[in-house]
């Protein structure tokens, strides 16, 4: 099958509840395994694919996730548009714990990622284009799906991308602020630019999880996470059920 949506689930997303689910295929490619077996389904009257980016049990950090191979075997089964789920730190006023938000810029951060298709034994050197690292046809699906639903989302913004696994420290979120940044997450690159490798059309939905660090009171516990993202997921559930039918 060609021309599909797939939806990468991050930390609060290893599943969709709605999906029917027609079989599991898992993906050989020449960059290893991906974080686990690709889930073909129907949604919203749709065909979708999906894939949990940590693996199905959560258990892939994000500094050891595969991404090449995430992408590569989505792309292979004729993947053509990915919506990215993801659960984020908010910087700024504006993004505050329980806030979608949709991303239109990014700024990496990360290191020691296999971060490009483009190396090996090359016949020429490739440089994509990555001025706009979202694909502006989706992320308007995006926001009028977020609209037509009666969900309160913010319609912009710069995504960090941090290493990881740790959180990062106040001043480190305070040079995020500085340089720019709405929002911190951790597995944000090199998801976008290799989908950019691979012509895929990418969109970002991020879900605020929790103040990132210095922006709220006290330490940032996994419970207050866990909290905000039940919340938070079961509208970027309402969402998908609105966005499908549009792509």
């Amino acid at each position: 099958m060609s021309d599909l949506l797939a939806i990468i689930g991050g930390t609060g997303l290893t599943s969709l509840e709605t999906l029917e689910i027609t079989r599991k295929e898992m993906v050989s490619t020449p960059y290893g395994e991906p974080s686990g077996p690709i889930t073909h389904g129907v949604l919203a009257g749709h065909p979708v694919v999906f894939l949990a980016r940590h693996g199905y049990g959560h258990t892939i950090p994000p500094h050891q996730i595969n991404y090449r191979a995430n992408l590569w075997a989505l792309k292979h089964i004729g993947v053509e548009r990915i919506i990215a789920v993801a659960a984020v730190g908010g910087i700024t006023a504006r993004m505050g714990p329980g806030v979608l938000a949709f991303p239109d810029q990014i700024i990496d951060y990360t290191y020691s990622r296999h971060n490009t298709f483009f190396e090996g034994d090359l016949t020429h050197v490739t440089h994509i284009d990555f001025t706009w690292p979202y694909d502006a046809g989706l992320r308007e699906k995006l926001i009028a799906g977020a609209r037509a639903a009666g969900l309160q989302a913010i319609e912009d913004g710069t995504y960090a991308a941090t290493q990881g696994p740790r959180l990062e420290t106040a001043a480190e979120v305070l040079r995020l602020e500085r340089d720019g940044c709405d929002v911190v997450g951790m597995t944000g690159m090199p998801e976008a630019a290799l989908a950019r490798e691979l012509g895929i059309a990418y969109a970002s939905c991020a879900v605020v999880a929790n103040w990132a660090a210095g922006k709220g009171e006290g330490e940032i516990t996994m419970e207050q996470i866990d909290q905000c993202l039940k919340l938070g997921m079961e509208q970027v559930r309402t969402l998908l059920r609105v966005v499908i039918p549009m792509v």
